[in-house]
């Protein structure tokens, strides 16, 4: 199938699947020409919560300014865009549809080629982006809303190895770090935390632990609440950052035993790690050590590339343009969109 951008196309990246309003510029598939990401962490941190509708109205107001500073950054002129990618889905619905139609907008005008991109694609495209990683290997996507396990033998062919049965293990971070005060966003928050904590403090469980390669993170949680309210009941209180550390090492555990089991398994050299969770420190470092310790390539984004971003979406796109693969403009978006 003949490819509908050359190889060293400019393509614009917009995600917005949930509360990040995220614009990249990436040239050839892989070089990152420029990366917007405006938070709005600030505005759902009261609630403890990402709100759907300020998400959504928030993505409307601040979606011009941020292609404006992409292009910017990126030193491209509107005109030279050869080609425009935006989340598909899944997400929040609203929140999709202000970057997918802004996408479609984008393309239509400039009159080049659109491509809806699926979220977790995305994500695992963000190893891509350095240079030098081909498949196979092993995807770890984590995320606020995913954990998911993939087999990528080659680029648009998945197998789902693995995911979580309940919470996400960034939905599991944000729970705990509400249920602790220590703010929004969740992840970012028990990972400094626990850098002053002893991981060994608490014996919290390992759920599904050598059982399979799907994950479970419910009763991780539960266990967590368990231990404050009877310390509480007792007339003690739980050290915060012992919580937070041994709660994050019993993830990390779970993740890091899965992933490097998958590999070994399916005889696959290579895990690549991607989502907002990835940018987690002590994962990071657990997978590299242990990766390494068993003769496995470990390859991680840097964290501005873990979150919700523009470049992964453009990578992505760019992926499936070269294979003559291109959306349709009155294709809708999808918050229940599948992978595979």
């Amino acid at each position: 199938m003949t490819g509908l951008i050359g190889p060293e196309a400019v393509v614009l990246g917009i995600e917005t699947s949930c509360d990040e309003t995220a614009v990249g510029l990436v040239r050839g598939g892989i070089e990152v020409l420029s990366n917007v990401i405006a938070s709005q962490a600030d505005l759902h941190a009261r609630f403890g919560g990402v709100v759907p509708e300020i998400a959504a109205r928030a993505h409307v107001e601040r979606m011009q300014p941020a292609i404006d500073k992409a292009l910017r950054d990126g030193g491209v002129a509107l005109r030279d865009v050869d080609a425009v990618a935006a989340t598909q889905g899944p997400g929040l619905i609203g929140a999709l549809l202000v970057g997918y139609a802004t996408g479609k907008a984008l393309a239509a005008a400039l009159g080049v080629p659109f491509s809806g991109v699926h979220h977790l694609e995305g994500h695992i495209f963000a190893g891509v982006l350095d240079p030098g990683i081909e498949p196979p290997f092993i995807a770890l996507v984590v995320s606020g809303g995913h954990t998911s396990l993939f087999a990528v033998r080659e680029f648009g062919t998945y197998d789902l190895l693995g995911e979580t049965l309940d919470d996400a293990a960034g939905e599991a971070f944000d729970k705990i770090a509400r249920f602790l005060d220590l703010g929004y966003p969740g992840g970012p928050a028990i990972d400094r935390l626990a850098k002053r904590g002893d991981a060994e403090a608490i014996a919290f469980p390992r759920p599904l632990s050598g059982q399979g390669l799907d994950f479970s993170f419910s009763g991780l949680k539960t266990a967590v609440v368990r231990h404050v309210r009877r310390a509480e009941e007792a007339g003690e209180r739980a050290k915060r950052s012992d919580v937070a550390a041994s709660f994050q090492e019993a993830i990390v555990d779970v993740q890091v035993e899965k992933a490097l089991r998958a590999a070994e398994e399916l005889d696959i050299p290579t895990v690549v790690a991607g989502g907002g969770v990835a940018a987690n420190s002590r994962l990071r470092v657990r997978l590299a050590a242990e990766a390494e310790a068993r003769g496995v390539r470990f390859c991680v984004p840097p964290p501005a590339l873990c979150v919700d971003n523009g470049p992964m979406i453009a990578a992505a796109g760019h992926f499936r343009l070269q294979r003559g693969e291109s959306t349709p403009l009155d294709a809708p978006a999808d918050a229940s969109l599948k992978l595979i």
